[in-house]
């Protein structure tokens, strides 16, 4: 059983809303911010939670009166209390004080905790019922069977914060699960969608950078220049829907103006269209079940004066053929296409393997993990982590060769 909800029928929530924010001070938590700035007499601020920027998180609970502030980085507790001081806000560092932020009373939480470390403080929120808004994939990349599973026992609510996710989640409202034939997860085909293959091999970081249509933090950006961020959306889609593979289909948007369609039955497609504006899922899910006045643009279609669609190019673009692979084998996976793919990231980033070696990379640590029989089901958030670190370093060790061959 699925613990996102299908239809909206939940009673009107008029009451004012306790929200807390796991990874306030990132892009994800920015544009959260920016929402509560905007309707401060609906929210009351529980718990922030920052990686290392002590100087934002403080701000930041102190402009909205925050009961608990947590910074991720243990060695940084005293710089927060110095930040704080004067002020009745309780604060604590590490990952233990980031799980205890998510496990505080508050009615609705922002999972933008980047990477596996966005794992346990999204399930403290789950364990304890809370409606959480999820904008980190890993909690459904690298565990994603195991995390709904424990969502739906402790009755908590998982409201999909992507924009491609969300789109599908107020698509799917349209009809009943047994009438849904497939989701369509649109791409704009990032900064290379035109490019040949021998230029994408060869792309640069300041390339690779300049997406066409959305402003995103570098990892998120680089991926969608890969289309890795797009295989990450479909094992995403799989664990938050009970898709299968054979369900979900991505098709290239280059104006970023449609977000994602549902096909039903009956042969209707239902999409749902918005400016590409992160803040417009976001706000669907702090209002959700209403809706709150959102600060994005309006859509002017007749000024955009056309929306076209291309097929997906799994050789030019080998990672989301992979995300397809990894999804069929599962046992973990697609722990260890997240783990590689951020692997191969951080080399391309810091200059040691081109841009085309980035999906070489994740395939080879795929091949050489399946080969190695370790593959099993993941039963715990120790088990995800486990795959994770394991098969970081396999794709570490692989780097080296992966650098020296040419596409």
């Amino acid at each position: 059983m699925s613990a996102v909800p299908l239809r909206n029928n939940r009673a009107s929530a008029t009451a004012v809303r306790s929200v807390s924010v796991l990874g306030a001070t990132g892009s994800i938590g920015d544009s959260t911010m920016d929402l509560l700035r905007a309707s401060r007499d609906r929210y009351r601020v529980e718990a922030l939670t920052a990686n290392s920027n002590v100087e934002a998180l403080a701000k930041l609970a102190r402009e909205f009166g925050a009961r608990f502030a947590a910074v991720a980085d243990p060695d940084r507790l005293d710089e927060l209390k110095a930040a704080l001081e004067g002020t009745r806000i309780e604060c604590g560092a590490g990952e233990s004080a980031v799980i205890e932020a998510a496990a505080r009373p508050s009615d609705w939480v922002m999972a933008a905790v980047s990477g596996a470390a966005g794992l346990k403080p999204a399930l403290a929120a789950v364990d304890r019922g809370a409606t959480v808004a999820l904008a980190n994939k890993e909690c459904l990349v690298c565990a994603g069977d195991f995390f709904m599973q424990r969502a739906s026992k402790a009755g908590a609510c998982i409201l999909p914060a992507d924009s491609e996710h969300n789109a599908l989640f107020q698509a799917l409202s349209s009809g009943n699960r047994e009438e849904l034939v497939r989701v369509i997860i649109t791409a704009s085909g990032g900064p290379f969608r035109t490019w040949a293959s021998a230029d994408i091999e060869q792309a640069t970081l300041a390339q690779a950078l300049k997406h066409p249509n959305w402003s995103m933090g570098q990892k998120i950006t680089i991926d969608s220049a890969s289309m890795m961020n797009k295989g990450l959306e479909v094992i995403e889609a799989s664990c938050l829907f009970a898709l299968t593979p054979e369900q979900i289909d991505v098709l290239v948007h280059p104006q970023s103006i449609i977000h994602g369609m549902v096909e039903f039955s009956d042969r209707s497609v239902v999409a749902q269209l918005g400016a590409p504006d992160m803040r417009t899922p976001i706000a669907h899910c702090l209002g959700w079940p209403d809706r709150i006045v959102g600060p994005a643009a309006r859509l002017d279609l007749a000024r955009i004066g056309q929306l076209t669609f291309e097929a997906p190019d799994y050789e030019r673009f080998p990672g989301l053929r992979l995300a397809y692979e990894a999804l069929r084998t599962g046992r973990g996976a697609t722990t260890v296409y997240n783990a590689a793919n951020e692997v191969a990231v951080a080399a391309f980033i810091d200059g040691k393997i081109r841009f085309g070696a980035i999906a070489r990379l994740v395939e080879a640590t795929l091949e050489t993990y399946i080969r190695s029989g370790n593959l099993a089901p993941l039963t715990s958030a120790d088990d995800a982590i486990s795959v994770d670190h394991n098969a970081r370093n396999m794709a570490a060790a692989l780097l080296p060769q992966i650098a020296l061959k040419a596409s």
